[in-house]
């Protein structure tokens, strides 16, 4: 595979209709894996505060909930967004439920994950609430583990850094 872009992916929204990754073409992206019943999941409250900071700079959030860890994620569907939105107030895209790790992982996430498909990270999640930042180009620049809670000053200076960016 030549692309080192997350463009030529397709996921799945909730409702079951597919969107292309390269609607998100020339946005800065953070990547993660959720689950309701993770000891990480008030994170979803700093995930949406992250993206109403940066709302309006070409910056989004994309959620993939999974229940590849410990069973934390026995919601489906909408539930899964409802749940997020009532108890943390989210706002950000919520996708259907992946496999995120092991031979089983959607595609996209085996992307991101492997350092000789992507070209830059070899970091597949070790557990829920692990983040993957891309840039303009859609290209994975780096990784977070769960444990780095997305209003970090890391986080946030690396993400105001690729909006800054400009070059495409």
């Amino acid at each position: 595979m030549t692309d080192k872009s997350i463009y030529q992916f397709t996921v799945h929204c909730l409702n079951g209709r597919e969107r292309k990754l390269s609607d998100f073409r020339d946005k800065v992206l953070l990547i993660v894996n959720i689950a309701s019943e993770c000891g990480f999941t008030p994170q979803l409250k700093e995930l949406e505060a992250l993206r109403y900071d940066f709302s309006g700079d070409d910056f989004y959030v994309l959620a993939f909930p999974s229940n590849d860890f410990g069973g934390q994620e026995p919601l489906e569907g909408d539930s899964i967004v409802s749940f997020c939105e009532v108890n943390y107030g989210t706002h950000f895209d919520v996708f259907q439920k992946i496999r995120v790790r092991g031979q089983y992982a959607d595609p996209l996430y085996k992307f991101l994950a492997d350092k000789k498909q992507n070209g830059q990270v070899g970091a597949p999640p070790r557990w829920n609430f692990h983040k993957y930042l891309i840039n303009r180009q859609g290209e994975v620049v780096d990784f977070f583990y769960p444990f780095t809670k997305p209003n970090s000053s890391r986080i946030k200076k690396k993400i105001v850094k690729l909006l800054n960016d400009k070059s495409l």
